[in-house]
């Protein structure tokens, strides 16, 4: 694997983060109603997990999960489709599909995150932390779109958190590439 590789996940992960924090603030001020600008912010949060998901199988190593992130990216763009349509549907019907979305790719984010542990890319806690809360959040919200309760207020969090943990694996893999590299003879 090439150092570039790394520097290209920082940029990404880094770019990744700020965009999803962007996201939840213009979301939380534009979701109540569902109007066509809230509709239109749901379906571009799950798109941004598809692009990143497609600009992360060019800059990951070779083979660290690229079935993986192919498929998260694919689950996003059908996620993507599946809020614009259950937008119409209200609140309720958008947790449902959020909430699937969630699960399902939480769990591709932790087995991403297991599958790149290595000498060049490090621990990958803030991804395997942030994958583990994606699934149990997805949960939540299916649970919480069977009550009398739903809100889409939750969605913003969610999306902060997850920007919060891109960032920081930025940050990890910024500090990694700053440290010396022990010499071999």
């Amino acid at each position: 694997m090439t150092t570039k590789a790394p520097s290209s996940l920082l940029r990404l992960y880094l770019g990744r983060g700020v965009l999803a924090v962007a996201w939840a603030a213009a979301f939380a001020s534009a979701h109540d109603p569902i109007d066509a600008l809230a509709i239109t912010l749901l379906v571009v949060y799950p798109l941004i997990d598809a692009v990143s998901s497609l600009i992360e199988l060019r800059a990951a190593p070779d083979g660290s999960a690229d079935r993986l992130t192919l498929f998260n990216g694919l689950l996003s763009a059908l996620a993507a489709v599946g809020v614009g349509l259950a937008g119409a549907g209200g609140v309720p019907a958008v947790l449902h599909v959020f909430g699937a979305w969630a699960v399902v790719s939480g769990a591709a984010q932790v087995l991403v995150g297991l599958r790149r542990r290595g000498p060049e890319l490090g621990p990958q806690w803030p991804m395997l932390i942030a994958g583990g809360l994606s699934f149990l959040v997805g949960i939540f919200y299916n649970i919480q779109a069977l009550g009398d309760t739903a809100s889409l207020d939750v969605l913003s969090v969610y999306a902060t958190g997850g920007g919060v943990f891109f960032i920081i694996q930025a940050g990890l893999l910024a500090w990694r590439a700053r440290r010396p590299r022990a010499r071999t003879v």
